[in-house]
């Protein structure tokens, strides 16, 4: 059982509710939900009773909330005692991003750093991995949103969300491509792959491309080195009927008339984003930050669909 478990469980018993809950958290109400479902899983008992009204918990619930409540309080002292061995920030948090996070991801994190650390400012910078790592190195990154686990020991990250990728199609693909449990990636072969350079993320690339490789399917041209996957170069190339591109499921731009997303089935592809900085930090908001980035999403797969058309 995890500390984040922890506390997404005695937000919901005392807010009487997921909604509430999240709102306080600053995550979806669905990934809550999913923390909830599984750490009943994990433990093999109901933990909630769920109603119209709300939720209250049972007495496996009542038990778990005394300790849950205990092991944080001793959690905070902890690290109230240890705080004179850090630094406390404050000032700058440099920020790297990559394309397309799940839009309440930064938002809720971001919120909860601004609320503990109010002398933080933070400044974001759309980077590819590759380029967050070079900045990280140089001292002009604090922390990055990476896309491939950094090698060697300089720096530490945290897996903070893991997407299961879809597909974009066109309408008339996708009539062809559904079925129950989404489209299959072999049923793909005919339309090429709208990649990006390998240079933007080498293991990413090279994971990605070995799962379609596996499937049958075409890579396409190789993507112009500088090219950014951004939605208008994945929507044009989709709507010519001959490509398809990879998207997760909170896709937060409208798609146009005819194109769809699909979800994959059996979620062959994964996107796995981690946040990285550098081993030597003893920066407490940078620390926050991470810690609210895990509460957020956990690393746990985010299955919600986005409705075909956004």
């Amino acid at each position: 059982m995890e500390l984040r478990e922890m506390r997404a469980f005695v937000a919901v018993v005392e807010e009487g509710g997921l909604s509430a809950a999240a709102r306080r958290l600053h995550v979806s109400q669905p990934a809550l939900s999913q923390t909830v479902t599984a750490l009943e899983r994990e433990l093999g008992v109901d933990l909630l009773t769920r109603s119209s009204t709300g939720v209250r918990p049972t007495e496996a619930g009542r038990t778990l909330l005394a300790e849950a409540r205990a092991v944080l309080a001793r959690y905070e002292r902890a690290m109230s005692a240890l705080s004179r061995h850090t630094e406390p920030g404050g000032g700058l948090l440099r920020l790297g991003i990559p394309l397309e996070l799940p839009g309440d991801l930064l938002a809720g994190a971001l919120a909860d750093v601004g609320s503990r650390f109010p002398a933080t400012r933070v400044r974001a910078r759309h980077l590819s991995t590759a380029a967050q790592f070079q900045a990280l190195a140089a001292g002009e990154l604090d922390v990055g949103l990476v896309r491939e686990h950094p090698a060697g020991g300089r720096l530490d990250a945290s897996l903070v969300v893991a997407e299961p990728l879809g597909v974009l199609v066109t309408d008339a693909a996708a009539a062809r491509l559904a079925g129950r449990g989404g489209a299959r990636l072999e049923d793909l072969v005919g339309l090429h792959w709208v990649g990006f350079p390998r240079s933007a993320s080498p293991a990413w690339y090279d994971e990605v491309t070995a799962i379609l490789r596996s499937h049958g399917l075409d890579l396409g041209p190789v993507a112009p080195e500088g090219q950014e996957l951004i939605p208008e170069v994945k929507f044009t190339a989709v709507l010519s009927g001959r490509a398809f591109a990879l998207a997760p499921p909170h896709w937060s731009a409208p798609l146009p008339p005819g194109v769809t997303w699909l979800p994959l089935a059996g979620r062959p592809v994964v996107r796995r984003t981690w946040a990285a900085w550098p081993a030597s930090s003893r920066r407490r908001d940078l620390g926050g930050l991470v810690a609210a980035l895990e509460a957020a999403y956990g690393g746990h797969n985010e299955g919600e669909e986005p409705g075909g058309k956004a």
